[in-house]
């Protein structure tokens, strides 16, 4: 019998707390079967973890957002007995697992962001700019953002989830953010490097990816390619890796925005680290923590 590799070795992601996956905007837990996190709720299960997959407004304000998960939360401790929960976002799953930290850090272990808009995009930014608010072409973008969510929650079962395209939006400009950030400054850094590593009893961390475009058989990657080109500065085609720092920033990886979630459907950067890896390395992390 072959011996299995150490880190698929049976209690490699026991966390000593649940962990729960958060989405981003226009995200789901499940649709039509496709996990939005690609793999990787069973690949932590398989060795140990206590996994469970929010679902929030795919499109709302990070406060909205983060109520929804707060609530969810309550029911997960209720249901598992445990004390707290171990969170982890994408995107605009990174702001509103801070929301939760922020309110209830009692309720929480760690909380990981991963390409989370933690400082604003300039994708939001230049859209933002391009739909003003109150006039007729905001109207109809946040009537078109609404139809495409509406499909996305057919398919996931979010159809009584509240949906305001605008909110979520304003949540990530630059600016929305930076207000947000006022009310929630926890672990975020001053500059690009990594922020406090624990505030209020909770242990932060980061990481992102920095390649927009990582495979050409991807369909996504066209768009983010595209897209990236706004920044100046590294990103993953629509968060800089500036923005995406919070506490212990644990690395840069050749990903795109899509890829850190390991879609589409496990399409990436073949010569990069498996992203499902990341998230196994970073359940027995917290393991370690004793977390």
């Amino acid at each position: 019998m072959t011996a299995l590799p150490a880190q698929a070795q049976s209690g490699y992601t026991q966390t000593r707390y649940p962990v729960v996956l958060v989405h981003g905007l226009f995200g789901f837990d499940s649709f039509l079967g496709l996990d939005y996190f690609y793999g990787i709720p069973s690949a932590l299960r398989q060795d140990g973890a206590r996994v469970f997959v929010a679902q929030v407004s795919a499109a709302n304000s990070t406060e909205v957002r983060g109520e929804q998960l707060l609530a969810q939360v309550k029911t997960i401790l209720a249901l598992t007995g445990a004390s707290k929960v171990n969170l982890v976002g994408h995107s605009h799953g990174g702001p509103t697992i801070r929301y939760v930290a922020g309110v209830a850090p009692h309720l929480v272990a760690s909380a990981t962001s991963i390409g989370g808009v933690n400082k604003g995009s300039r994708v939001a930014d230049i859209l933002r700019g391009t739909v003003p608010a109150g006039t007729l072409s905001e109207t109809l973008v946040n009537n078109a953002a609404k139809a495409f969510v509406a499909l996305i929650n057919l398919g996931s079962g979010g159809t009584s989830l509240p949906q305001t395209p605008t909110a979520a939006l304003n949540s990530l400009t630059t600016t929305g953010s930076a207000a947000f950030n006022q009310r929630f400054p926890q672990a975020v850094p001053a500059g690009c490097g990594s922020g406090a590593a624990m505030v209020n009893g909770v242990r932060y961390y980061s990481w992102t990816g920095t390649q927009p475009v990582t495979n050409l058989l991807d369909v996504s990657d066209g768009p983010l390619g595209i897209m990236s080109l706004v920044f100046g500065e590294a990103n993953d085609g629509l968060v800089s890796a500036c923005s995406s720092r919070l506490g212990t920033h644990l690395g840069d990886y050749r990903q795109n925005h899509l890829d850190e979630v390991n879609q589409v459907v496990g399409l990436r950067d073949w010569f990069s680290v498996d992203p499902v890896t990341l998230y196994r390395q970073h359940a027995n992390r917290l393991k370690q923590a004793g977390l």
